[in-house]
């Protein structure tokens, strides 16, 4: 009968056609296919435009995401962050910027900030100016604010996108490096006396060269970091620094411990190269559980619990660019007792914005976690525009691949898909790391941070941030927090604003640019990741190693080292229902091509 019917609707659509003056017109691609512009740097200028109003309008917010350290308690003691370099020149980078040999650059909208981008220091965000030492951390803007090199040599920052460059691996890596070159061969207790005794020399001596030396003399929200708050802030770390000093070192070496056994458990024959970290990459579930990790491999009689603790399967994944947050939001089903229709994360185990913000922050294993970091950032993320391409595209050729992509991509790409992928062919290590214990300590550690009743103050107002979701309460949803496991054995197929950005692709970064997920058969066993070039043409950051800019950047990587390197999956078509989506372009490059221009305008 549905066949019958469907042939007698298509004679009928024929006869109409015949009879009418106007031919019928293609139908209508669906409305979260975005259409391509008919004057492309029109468009791209109106987009550009766009993002420097939003974050203008949200100029507090990006503060915080860009700035702003994770604790006011917690963390690198700033002086002595200041220090490493002084301490162990070889390990570090420039003179200008030391973390640019972890790849933190400085970024040159705000050249007077006293160190690079992605660092911050409490004292940006304390009450009392000098109601404690400053503490530092990682900020979101480490991750998450990129570079791209344009045709002219210049930079063009990518505000909620992926810092390709970053190596957080490798900063604890010569953090511990630097503290066993100071302690001088000293051991027990008298080790961190040597180290402490070092770092006030040389305190002294940098301070007295030049007293700016720390904080540069940067002005932020009506606060003067100058010469008398430098002061001061010495003055006020000598008054512990013993206690402060050891307590720091003791962090650093049980980090690295708790990293190499993250390291036999799930990366063997990898060693050498997961110790040298992977710009751009993290085993973010990896470093959040090691906190758990330290503190039970300390007791002895739960010590053999302690590997229990760690993922049982290796979770490398590439950063994530982070923008429009919006086309990810969960919903609640109709009895406000599941989220549904959210992807977030490579596999959206969380599904509320502010809670993947937190499980970020918590990766650092800081106490007292500032809520308010977390809370910052859902409001600038949730409408954040994509940065768009930023060379020319040949709109032609884009219009034939907005076609392709409405028949074949758009369906899983579209905002709101919160379905999980397992029939990809992609390696599924990273989708299993979250088990029963991953789960069940994440939701404590989530709730135990932001509960229903936790109240911060933004904007001289009192709010709780997680007091509901979506304008239904949270109160007796702990176990909403993180999704059950067994929903999130796959990948969700993100939307692509701004995917350009992205590369290199897969959730693992194992293919380097667009044109290579589609022609499979051409994928690079090696290549060369986060170069600041791009390939214009095959769409993804330069990646061939024979292709040189002149400018010495990247690292070779070597996909298939182990299992959750592979860069197999999404290259075989599949099918969903009755209908076919061609995945692999093999056998029709000029389809790729098209589709390639078409991205470029997303």
């Amino acid at each position: 009968m549905k066949n019958r019917i469907a042939v007698l609707f298509a004679l009928s659509a024929i006869t109409l056609a015949a009879c009418s003056s106007h031919p019928l017109e293609a139908p209508s691609p669906p409305a979260y296919v975005s259409p391509v512009p008919d004057n492309w740097p029109q468009a791209q200028a109106k987009i550009v435009q766009k993002k420097a109003d939003y974050l203008e309008s949200h100029q507090v917010a990006y503060d915080w995401f860009g700035n702003f350290a994770f604790s006011e308690a917690d963390g690198i003691p700033y002086l002595v962050l200041k220090l490493l370099p002084k301490l162990a020149p070889e390990l570090w980078g420039s003179e200008e910027n030391f973390l640019d040999a972890v790849g933190l650059f400085i970024d040159e909208r705000q050249k007077t900030f006293p160190v690079a981008r992605g660092i911050g220091f409490s004292g940006l965000s304390r009450a009392e100016a000098q109601g404690n030492i400053d503490y530092a951390s990682f900020t979101c803007g480490a991750c998450h604010i990129g570079r791209v090199r344009l045709e002219n040599g210049q930079m063009d920052y990518l505000d909620g996108g992926v810092n390709a460059s970053f190596n957080i691996v490798q900063f604890r890596v010569k953090a511990y490096q630097t503290l066993q070159k100071a302690y001088a061969g000293k051991t027990g207790d008298d080790r961190y006396a040597v180290l402490t005794q070092k770092l006030l020399d040389t305190l002294d001596a940098t301070h007295q060269k030049n007293p700016n030396y720390f904080y540069n003399n940067y002005q932020s929200a009506g606060r003067n970091f100058d010469a008398n708050y430098e002061a001061a802030q010495i003055a006020l770390f000598k008054k512990t620094a013993g206690q402060t000093v050891k307590k720091y070192a003791q962090r650093v070496e049980a980090e690295y411990e708790g990293f190499g056994a993250l390291i036999a458990k799930n990366y063997p024959g990898l060693e050498s190269a997961m110790i040298a970290g992977f710009p751009g990459m993290a085993d973010a579930t990896g470093l959040s559980a090691i906190n758990g990790y330290i503190g039970l491999r300390s007791t002895p009689i739960l010590k053999w619990f302690a590997g229990i603790v760690l993922p049982p399967e290796p979770g490398i994944t590439d950063f994530m660019s982070v923008w429009e947050q919006d086309k990810r939001l969960a919903s609640w089903d109709e009895s406000h007792k599941r989220l549904i229709n959210g992807g977030g994360q490579w596999n959206g185990n969380i599904p509320m914005p502010i809670y993947r913000n937190l499980v970020a922050m918590l990766t650092l294993g800081l106490e007292q976690t500032d809520v308010r970091v977390a809370a910052f950032a859902e409001e600038l993320l949730d409408g954040l525009p994509a940065s768009p391409y930023p060379f020319a595209v040949d709109i032609a050729l884009a219009k034939k691949g907005q076609d392709l992509f409405a028949e074949h991509c758009a369906d899983c790409h579209q905002p709101k898909n919160g379905k999980v992928y397992d029939n990809l062919g992609t390696s599924m290590k990273r989708a299993y790391v979250v088990g029963a214990v991953l789960n069940y300590a994440a939701r404590k550690g989530l709730y135990d941070n932001c509960s229903p009743d936790t109240t911060i103050r933004l904007y001289n107002k009192d709010i709780k941030p997680c007091a509901e979701f979506d304008g239904v309460s949270l109160a007796g949803k702990k176990d909403l927090l993180m999704s059950p496991n067994s929903e999130h054995h796959g990948y969700n197929a993100r939307p692509l604003s701004g995917v350009w950005a992205q590369a290199p692709y897969l959730h693992n970064g194992t293919v380097p640019t667009v044109y290579h997920l589609l022609v499979p058969e051409e994928r690079p066993a090696s290549f060369v990741k986060s170069r600041l070039d791009y390939d214009q043409k095959l769409l993804g950051f330069s990646w061939n190693s024979q292709q040189t800019s002149g400018k010495e950047e990247g690292y070779v990587f070597q996909t298939n080292a182990v299992p959750a390197l592979s860069n197999k999956g999404h290259d075989k078509d599949i099918v969903e229902g009755k209908k076919t989506y061609r995945l692999n372009w093999s056998g029709d490059k000029d389809g790729a091509f098209a589709i390639i221009e078409y991205l470029k305008t997303l």
